[in-house]
């Protein structure tokens, strides 16, 4: 069945306020020729301090729906530094990224609790994308397809299957990540066609073919249309080439 492609930047920890403005601007200018109903859905995912930026520039654009690159689980409390799901949505903030490798070898975020994050996500009313990926080890090793299986049951622990079917995976092997090398098109397509089975074995056939599954890890202009031909990519999860507006306005241009 046809799934939407969506193109979602992660600026992780880039952009200032004016660096922000000048980049959604750019990328704004970029897609305003381009025809909506064939565009991907669009994501920008700032950090916190340029939310308010980002949110100024597009709240009267549907084109772009904005994203945060993580979320406290808990409503509120004594979470020194912590942003919650409430204060996120003074922003229209539409998803959250979660799980992403970074978080969970940076700061030791378990799969338990990227599951909390999840479901405080859905009830919310809000998309989690929620990343999951091998280091080169486990991929030399053979483990890969068992490890992802691991993170994607763990993550959607308790989810129902109307909410399953809201969510976005994104498959970002870590050795491809800001390394400049990106997994061959074939093979990502052939990992995110595991992982679909996986939601197949947790729910349905239904739900694995409805739910849109991402490939992130080093994604450029240049690799854009080739990932995207492969039937089981649902679009990108986008590191580096995001902080441009040019090159993330190609990245939407190859997912039409």
């Amino acid at each position: 069945m046809a799934r939407r492609p969506i193109i979602a930047g992660n600026w992780k920890m880039n952009n200032n306020k004016a660096a922000a403005r000048e980049l959604v601007d750019g990328i704004l200018k970029g897609i305003l020729p381009l025809d909506a109903a064939k565009m991907p859905e669009v994501v920008i995912a700032p950090t916190y301090t340029a939310l308010w930026q980002a949110y100024d520039l597009i709240k009267n654009e549907p084109k772009v729906a904005l994203a945060a690159q993580n979320v406290n689980p808990n409503p509120s409390g004594a979470y020194t530094g912590e942003v919650s799901l409430e204060m996120l949505a003074d922003f229209n903030v539409k998803f959250v990224i979660i799980g992403h490798s970074e978080r969970r070898q940076m700061f030791n975020e378990s799969d338990e609790f990227i599951n909390q994050k999840a479901l405080a996500i859905l009830n919310a009313g809000l998309t989690p994308i929620i990343c999951c990926g091998e280091t080169l080890e486990q991929r030399e090793q053979g483990v890969t397809d068992a490890h992802l299986a691991s993170q994607i049951t763990k993550a959607f622990n308790n989810i129902s299957e109307a909410d399953a079917v809201k969510s976005v995976i994104a498959y970002e092997p870590i050795w491809a990540i800001g390394t400049g090398k990106s997994c061959d098109a074939v093979e990502a397509n052939r990992t995110i066609g595991e992982i679909r089975k996986v939601i197949a074995k947790l729910y349905n056939q239904d739900v694995a073919d409805k739910i849109r599954i991402l490939y992130g890890g080093s994604v450029k202009p240049s690799t854009i249309v080739e990932q995207m031909a492969q039937p089981e990519i649902d679009g990108g999860l986008i590191g580096g080439a995001s902080l441009k507006a040019d090159s993330f306005v190609e990245l939407i241009k190859g997912a039409m």
